[in-house]
């Protein structure tokens, strides 16, 4: 499930190339560089249906901000309004990825404490020099949940000395979406998946992007694909690697 308070980013890094939002709006005759509230989300975590339930289930996970940047200084005035909603819902569990990281303590509420127990921090590092950036403020930062999402993944990366602080919960790695999509090479993905191994640490391959490479082959798959070949990668990782 997903859950945009507000829309619309700003490109700050290599990932954000060929962005899926930008992609998507463009379509759409939207411009992506606008930021705005969204006008019929932005309570939806306490959305009621006509029977008085929560429109969003308890001990559902939600997506959030996937269309913007949870910490963009853009969204500063409507932020409080939505970590109230999130400790509210203390029964649905919020997952929040930024690009980000480095505005993490401007941003929380003053009752953050270690952390709320419903909210999970997850860090994108799309290539080494964003991970070398990123990952040192996201693991001095409170929070009972922490993540990396390797996405789109351009490049062989190493996690090994941030992993070994058992501080990351996941390292869930993805290719890039749509058209002029980046490589996606399975031996990269295949190299995070024996890091976190090695160090005991969750892993997930969410997609292989557009424009994949495995064992030699490259291939073009449609978006709606993405997913489940990314499965048959992790059925494949996993026979390799008992």
């Amino acid at each position: 499930m997903f859950w945009s308070p507000w829309h619309g980013c700003h490109k700050c890094s290599p990932g954000c190339a060929n962005c899926y939002v930008y992609y998507l709006d463009k379509c759409h005759d939207k411009d992506a560089s606008i930021i705005t509230r969204s006008k019929t989300a932005f309570n939806l975590p306490l959305k009621k249906t006509r029977s008085g339930e929560y429109k969003i289930p308890a001990g559902s996970e939600v997506a959030t901000c996937f269309t913007s940047d949870f910490f963009l200084p853009e969204a500063d005035e409507w932020r409080k309004e939505a970590w109230k909603m999130i400790k509210i819902r203390s029964d649905v569990t919020f997952l929040i990825c930024t690009k980000r990281i480095e505005r993490f303590e401007k941003c929380i509420p003053s009752d953050w404490g270690e952390g709320y127990p419903n909210v999970k921090i997850a860090v994108t590092c799309e290539c080494q020099q964003k991970v070398d950036e990123r990952l040192p403020i996201l693991l001095n930062i409170k929070a009972k949940t922490k993540y990396v999402f390797v996405s789109p993944i351009l490049e062989c990366v190493k996690l090994d000395k941030y992993l070994a602080l058992g501080q990351i919960d996941m390292v869930s790695v993805g290719g890039e979406s749509y058209q002029n999509a980046r490589e996606c090479d399975f031996d990269w993905v295949k190299d995070l998946y024996l890091q976190c191994r090695q160090h005991d640490v969750e892993f997930d391959f969410h997609q292989t992007g557009s424009n994949f490479k495995m064992l030699g082959k490259r291939y073009k798959i449609s978006h709606n694909k993405e997913f489940a070949q990314a499965k048959k990668g992790m059925v494949y990782l996993e026979k390799t690697f008992k």
